[in-house]
């Protein structure tokens, strides 16, 4: 007699947890678990590594990571309006700014805005190339949150903007009171998501070199490795990432949660 659906189920599941719990029983007994403390978790690196690791590299993450945030944030809202704008060179300059930036690797335009921009322009910016780095984050966070919220505000139903007309408000306030918000209640899942890829961004500014009171999570990880001779303090800066991101993207899944339930 053949095997009811159910019972093969079962029996496909307890296959898998027994293969997984012999994988995991293979990795346990072949590891050498005194070369990986050794190598991934030295104490002695770990006490070296404290405790700068927590008041220079993880706090210029979090610092960089706002600043990018919020100078995106600003410039895309900017760009959002002008792509939607009704002037043929607003629509054309924006097109062009989204896509560029968002089709250039991020590395990339941080490289252009560190080292090549300073050379072709024959300026200086002011604050050094962390600075300059900063600002070509700002740049290519702004391409994508740009197209997110230019999102967000089609979204808003035209009824929202018709009525706000016809109780005689202008075109301006009706988007910056009435458009905006709405649409950003909509974007907030998004927007958070590009705080978390910001916040792994910054590791791309080592490009742009640092100062021992600018370095961040990544570079400090790899001048640890260098001096140390041990990946410890890569471990470290990867707790520390997982730390700040993984809160966040719990917050996101929950917001995303609360919204579909509202829908």
């Amino acid at each position: 007699m053949a095997l009811r659906k159910r019972t093969r189920s079962r029996i496909y599941q307890g296959a898998v947890y027994v293969i997984l719990a012999g994988l995991l029983l293979w990795m346990v007994l072949a590891t050498d678990w005194k070369t990986v403390a050794e190598q991934f978790a030295n104490p002695e690196v770990v006490a070296k590594m404290l405790p700068g690791i927590f008041t220079v590299a993880l706090k210029n993450t979090v610092l960089f990571t706002l600043v990018a945030f919020v100078g995106g944030l600003l410039l895309g809202i900017v760009l959002a309006l002008m792509k939607l704008s009704s002037v043929g060179p607003f629509r054309w300059i924006a097109t062009v700014w989204i896509e560029l930036f968002r089709g250039l690797p991020a590395l990339m335009t941080i490289f252009a805005f560190t080292y090549m921009l300073p050379i072709a322009l024959k300026v200086k910016v002011p604050g050094g190339p962390v600075v300059a780095g900063l600002l070509g984050l700002i740049v290519v966070s702004s391409a994508y949150m740009a197209e997110t919220i230019r999102a967000g505000i089609q979204a808003v139903p035209k009824g929202q903007t018709e009525a706000s007309r016809s109780l005689g408000m202008s075109p301006m306030k009706t988007m910056f009171w009435v458009v905006l918000p709405q649409g950003f209640r909509i974007i907030i899942p998004p927007m958070t998501n590009e705080f978390v890829l910001l916040l792994k961004d910054t590791s791309l500014l080592f490009i742009a070199g640092s100062t021992p009171l600018t370095k961040e999570l990544t570079t400090f990880a790899r001048d640890g490795l260098t001096t140390y001779a041990s990946a410890t303090p890569f471990v470290m800066a990867a707790l520390l990432y997982l730390v700040v991101t993984i809160p966040l993207t719990r917050f996101v899944a929950w917001l995303e949660r609360r919204m579909a339930r509202e829908r």
